[in-house]
């Protein structure tokens, strides 16, 4: 995929910093370097409903449906992740202001698939749409997928077969070329809704394996358990090279990456190859802070593969051009739980990394840590937001529900690796008009390297 320059970004924001309720939005953001209104806010889309938690975004259509000339990429879809809504936004006939399409009320996941609490959203070669879902409507866990028709929006039903949804559900990437598909876990929406408890995981409340589907038939073919190594593996990448039979997945809890592959036998396995250690602190919650590494990501020409650690507050590139043995190149710290001015200090670090200054852009000290990132086409620029998920952001980084999060811009060295902060680029979401928000994951209206799939 190559493209001009990305113009703007679609950002899915939410309210949790009072008691007053107000609805969750879509916000348009300007990343042109030559406009006016650069890193500004340009357009807002509220939904006409209260406390949807607007999480992911994915498209109607994508590098899949190439070839189909009926197919337009101008409807973005906005799964809720508590209220089980899923909207659907026209970006197609003014993609400088969205608007409003359609609603999938909750009943009809409910009702026609028994799942809620949807996440990821994939669009077919078939012209369909696929959300993958977390739970059942009681609130625990069920890893199962929802079908909306792609000309209608209205639910088909569910995409695997009766009673063989997983037991979590969170991201899933397919590869038709290999007839697979690949899902992961989270954990029992019940369970997370509230904060992080580290019992719920011992009560086995969270996941810790891959599925693998055959895209033909839907069914489940393999689990792949990762061990308490792979706990809680979330966003999941295959290379983008669509005869690739590998990737990479990110495991928040132990900071661990594993690359996934097809062996010899035709089954597929797993293999850490990349750890992020613990640090061993005081004046925080636990005497050891994971780094929680909780989005990844892979460059299009798949040389570079990049992560956040959530907690300990960096992002990382990696070479990973030898696939079992990723180099790390490029590494910033932009906020986190480990300041040298805050309450925690580390007594013990694998890494004996010394523990980073504040980040402030602009006179703006940024409040929680790196976590939703996406890459320009040109693999030169890594834009990111510090929002992981209400209930989570205000059990770590209650100044980010206070302050509001940031949209923050990385320069990429992509002929030796290196990131490095760009200044002079912040997107303030808490000089938002109604009061500070949260805003999350990123879309460009032309596609992305975590939103396309090639067939």
């Amino acid at each position: 995929m190559k493209g001009p320059r990305e113009q703007i970004v679609y950002l899915p924001c939410i309210y949790r910093n009072t008691d007053s309720l107000k609805p969750d939005y879509l916000a348009t953001v300007d990343v042109d370097p030559k406009s006016s209104t650069y890193c500004q806010v340009i357009h807002r889309l509220p939904m006409p409903n209260l406390r949807d938690e607007l999480h992911h975004s994915g498209w109607n259509a994508c590098s899949s449906c190439f070839g189909d000339a009926s197919k337009k990429r101008n409807r973005l879809i906005l799964p809720s992740l508590i209220s089980s809504r899923v909207y659907v936004v026209d970006v197609g006939t003014d993609p400088r202001a969205p608007r409003m399409h359609k609603m999938v009320e909750p009943v009809d996941l409910y009702y026609k698939c028994g799942l809620a609490n949807p996440h990821t959203t994939h669009c077919l070669g078939s012209g369909q749409i696929m959300i993958s879902c977390m739970g059942d409507p009681s609130g625990n866990g069920k890893g199962g997928f929802v079908l909306l028709d792609g000309e209608t929006f209205e639910v088909i039903g569910n995409w695997e077969h009766q009673g063989e949804a997983a037991p979590f559900g969170y991201d899933f990437w397919y590869q038709p070329r290999h007839n697979v598909m690949i899902s992961t876990e989270w954990g029992a929406p019940k369970a997370l809704l509230n904060g992080f408890n580290p019992v719920h995981v011992q009560e086995g409340h969270y996941g810790k394996s891959l599925h693998v589907w055959d895209w033909t038939t839907h069914k489940k073919l393999q689990t792949v358990d990762l061990g308490e190594d792979g706990a809680i593996p979330l966003e999941i990448r295959f290379l983008h090279d669509p005869d690739a039979t590998e990737g990479y997945v990110g495991c928040a809890l132990r900071g661990t990456v594993f690359r996934f592959y097809k062996t010899p036998k035709g089954d597929w396995a797993a293999e850490k190859v990349i750890r992020v250690p613990s640090k061993k602190v005081e004046g925080w919650t636990l005497s050891e802070m994971p780094s929680l590494i909780t989005d990844i990501l892979i460059s299009l020409d798949d040389r570079y593969l990049y992560f956040s650690n959530w907690l300990h507050g960096d992002i990382r590139q990696y070479d990973i051009t030898d696939r079992r043995k990723p180099r790390l190149v490029g590494q910033v710290f932009l906020g986190g739980s480990i300041l040298c001015d805050g309450p925690v200090r580390v007594l013990e670090d694998p890494e004996n990394q010394p523990q980073p200054k504040p980040c402030i852009i602009q006179g703006k000290r940024i409040h929680g840590a790196p976590q939703m990132l996406q890459l320009s086409l040109d693999g030169r620029r890594l834009y990111v937001t510090t929002s992981l998920y209400s209930g989570w952001d205000k059990q770590f980084y209650p100044d980010m529900i206070r302050e509001g999060s940031v949209m923050m811009q990385i320069d990429v060295d992509t002929v030796n690796g290196g990131l490095t902060l760009n200044e002079n680029f912040l997107v303030d979401f808490g000089k938002e008009p109604e009061g500070p928000a949260l805003a999350h994951e990123l879309r460009y209206p032309g596609g992305d390297c975590t939103s396309d799939i090639w067939i």
